[in-house]
């Protein structure tokens, strides 16, 4: 497995990757776990160079501590993303990404203005820095995204066409543990009590797609939010029932024939998103 931390040496590498072969992107943060190895291993189905970014990246945090107790876990990342099988690995500093700040504004509305982008000013347009700048540095054929993140990789694909890229966003289905809880790098942090509460989210969630098919939007979502708010080691932000394309709330079932629930519910001062289709 190659390693590069600047970006020229990185395209010098892929100078030399034969003209044809198709190169696959994973971008991470790190703090890797098996939901982020079934992303490689999709990659290395689908194509012939599988590169990989590790970059924990400051301008899409909008608490400054957040972004401080970030797990990382560089050696074990590296350790894990060799025995996956991945060519390259691309684990730039700050100052090689951010040279000077990046003023960028992108335009995603509505897409960025629900959901995390009501809850995290400015995440998502961090997101679409970073992820902007690694395409125009890996230049790949195939970007690999996972749903546990539904509104990220939305927003990613409305990014990729609306700014021209020349890449096909693949989604990978959440990876979740054996009691249920999406798989995280969050998860790291969790105590020992919010780890044991936390698998109440989706077994909420997986009570609330049979109920809905029974019951309207609104006693839907009341039924997710008590459920869960009922445990005194979790605390919703939010729960909504959005179309899956324009990611807009419901208040009729008859308003979307594709809906997703998505949530977000603090474990103590752990931050775990998830979703589910209905």
């Amino acid at each position: 497995m190659n390693r590069f931390s600047k970006i020229e040496a990185l395209k010098a590498y892929k100078q030399h990757i034969e003209v044809g072969k198709l190169i696959g992107f994973v971008p991470t943060m790190g703090a890797l776990h098996q939901g982020h190895i079934n992303l490689m291993l999709e990659a290395k189905r689908q194509c012939d160079v599988v590169i990989c970014s590790i970059f924990v990246n400051p301008t899409q945090f909008n608490n400054p501590q957040d972004l401080l107790k970030y797990p990382r876990t560089l050696e074990r990342d590296l350790e894990m993303l060799s025995q996956a099988g991945v060519d390259v690995v691309f684990t730039p500093e700050v100052k090689e990404m951010y040279p000077e700040k990046d003023e960028r504004i992108f335009h995603l509305s509505p897409l960025d203005l629900v959901m995390e982008g009501k809850f995290r000013p400015g995440h998502f347009n961090g997101v679409a820095q970073i992820v902007s700048k690694l395409f125009d540095i890996v230049e790949p054929d195939f970007a690999f995204f996972g749903e546990k993140d539904f509104q990220q990789l939305a927003i990613i694909q409305k990014l990729v066409i609306d700014y021209k890229y020349k890449v096909k966003i693949v989604p990978v289905p959440t990876v979740r543990e054996v009691d249920g809880l999406a798989m995280s790098s969050r998860n790291l942090r969790l105590t020992e009590a919010h780890r044991d509460a936390a698998p109440l989210i989706y077994k909420t969630l997986t009570q609330s797609k049979k109920l809905f098919q029974k019951v309207s939007v609104q006693e839907t979502e009341e039924f997710v939010m008590n459920t869960i708010n009922k445990n005194p080691f979790l605390e919703v932000e939010y729960f909504e029932i959005v179309d899956s394309t324009s990611l807009q709330k419901l208040s009729q079932k008859s308003e979307s024939n594709y809906p997703v629930a998505c949530i977000a519910v603090y474990a103590g001062e752990i931050r775990l998103i998830d979703n589910i289709r209905y």
